[in-house]
């Protein structure tokens, strides 16, 4: 399992009427915290495109628990529960406010594709190398559906 943090804080744009940060930044915000935690692999999405392959999301959901405020500073936990397989890959996301207090949980599903024929694709070999330590047993093979 592939855990990673990182932090954002909320501005004032990313609030509604009501001084609480509107439902579709969360999009934004468990983005922020996939890349980031793909970066924190010591490989980035961009180099990920550089490969030609992209990763586009085809589900996300989530679950709204507590609001965040204009100021907040939220921290953004992404997992990697289970070892991608076949073209399919899912994080696990949460977001917890300065006070560690869960405000939202979530689950966005991505694909890997060829940029080129948007084919579906296994992940790419230097993205499941740095993947491997973080998950004990050894990993499914790659396959293609």
């Amino acid at each position: 399992m592939y855990t990673s943090e990182t932090q954002v804080r909320v501005r004032y744009a990313e609030t509604d009427q009501m001084n609480i940060v509107y439902h579709g930044n969360y999009a934004q915000y468990f983005e922020v915290g996939r890349v980031e935690a793909i970066r924190q692999l010591g490989f980035s999405y961009k180099d990920l495109e550089a490969t030609g392959i992209i990763m586009p999301v085809i589900e996300w959901t989530a679950k709204f628990l507590r609001p965040a405020h204009y100021d907040d500073l939220l921290t953004i936990r992404t997992t990697l529960k289970d070892w991608p397989i076949d073209h399919r890959i899912e994080f696990h996301q949460e977001v917890f406010n300065q006070r560690g207090k869960l405000l939202t949980t979530g689950l966005v599903r991505l694909y890997f594709l060829i940029a080129k024929t948007m084919e579906k694709t296994n992940m790419p070999p230097d993205m499941a190398d740095r993947l491997k330590p973080w998950f004990p047993a050894d990993p499914l093979p790659l396959q293609n559906e």
